[in-house]
């Protein structure tokens, strides 16, 4: 549904044509769907079938044109009574503004001209209770080092602009709010996490993005991370693989040789008393003259 622009024509003022704070896919986005006749629909899926834009831009895109009042969406229900989103684009916001203030002007002085002033009632001797007094708000956490500056803390606050463009801060409310932000960093928490836990679930409308953040990081301050846990003491570094030399089986020693096994077995043969070998037998059928090479029957009886 658009208001005031007249078939066959589409008209665009200069206001979105050059508006500063609105992306050129924003504002070739309000020239289309302004181009479209009522009743067309203008979802996110039927706006990126009928260009090259991914859902997420045309999605980023509308929600830049609802902020600054070119889109509104209203909840009705059809006539089938369930209920549907009717977008309202409007070609000139502040005109649009400016005529309901009067209507609803008009509309108040008809009512007060039709209906008579109620009668007001006989002051109460009964004094009034005091106002209940307002809690303060709470103060916003301090890192460690209050005097330094926080270069990363204003980085994070002045670009959080880009996932919502409700979240501008002026100078003055970014250097109030950094140290805030640093207390978060030096909890553990990294600046991914500090940027979804302050855009995420913006309320409708959005009055006080400075006041909106200062609540979030003061009342969703994280606690810090616990000690880590002392280290045990260092594990003994065992000796590598050996090959013994003997039985050639594997054991653990720094450097080559025996197993203990072998070792332990040398050592016992080392220990027994040695026997002397016996002498020769002159008379035994198996020494021939001097040799002490054993003699076989097949030598002797071919003469050798």
């Amino acid at each position: 549904m658009t208001e005031f622009q007249q078939p066959g024509f589409t008209i665009i003022g200069n206001h979105l044509a050059q508006h500063s704070e609105l992306s050129f896919l924003a504002r070739g986005l309000a020239t289309y769907i302004q181009s479209l006749p009522e009743g067309a629909p203008v979802d996110i899926r039927t706006l990126a079938q009928q260009s090259r834009e991914g859902r997420d831009r045309i999605a980023g895109a509308l929600r830049e044109l609802e902020a600054y009042g070119y889109l509104e969406r209203v909840r009705q229900r059809n006539d089938q009574g369930r209920l549907v989103t009717v977008t309202i684009s409007y070609n000139n916001p502040e005109a649009t503004r400016a005529r309901r203030a009067r209507e609803a002007a008009a509309r108040s002085v008809r009512r007060s001209a039709a209906d008579p002033a109620p009668e007001e009632p006989a002051p109460s001797a009964v004094p009034e209770p005091p106002p209940a007094p307002k809690t303060p708000p709470p103060a916003l956490p301090q890192p460690r080092d209050q005097h330094k500056h926080h270069p990363a803390g204003s980085a994070l606050l002045a670009n959080l602009r880009r996932d919502d463009p409700r979240l501008l801060l002026s100078v003055q409310d970014v250097q109030r709010l950094a140290p805030a932000v640093a207390a978060w960093l030096e909890r553990g928490v990294a600046p991914d996490s500090v940027r979804r836990a302050l855009t995420t679930g913006l309320p409708q409308p959005l009055r006080s993005p400075a006041a909106l953040i200062a609540h979030r990081l003061a009342e969703g301050l994280p606690p810090p991370l616990a000690a880590a846990a002392p280290a045990g003491p260092a594990r003994a570094q065992l000796p590598p693989f050996q090959t013994c030399d003997g039985c050639e089986r594997a054991f653990r020693a720094p450097a080559p040789g025996r197993c203990r096994d072998c070792r332990h077995r040398a050592a016992e043969e080392s220990r027994r008393p040695q026997r002397e070998p016996a002498a020769p037998d002159a008379n035994s059928p198996d020494q021939v003259g001097d040799c002490e090479v054993p003699a076989h029957p097949e030598c002797l009886d071919s003469g050798y």
